[in-house]
């Protein structure tokens, strides 16, 4: 088995389970799990650059948690 037909098996069981993904993405779970991450990763990279990049790291933050679980 190549590459390519390990691509392909991704694609179709990605395909094949769309809505289940979606679902899950979008969830209640997803949404905690996701704040608790991002959070962290937000004051991890808040620790490590110099302040003047706080703002763009807590929009970053709120960009990315929009795209995962319940809240826009």
């Amino acid at each position: 088995m190549g590459i390519d037909d390990l691509i392909n098996q991704g694609k179709q069981l990605f395909e094949d389970n769309k809505d289940k993904i979606d679902d899950a993405l979008n969830s209640e779970q997803a949404e905690q799990v996701s704040d608790q991450v991002f959070d962290s990763a937000a004051d991890l990279a808040k620790k490590i650059a110099p302040d003047q990049f706080d703002p763009a790291v807590d929009d970053l933050r709120d960009k990315a948690d929009g795209a995962i679980g319940t809240e826009p």
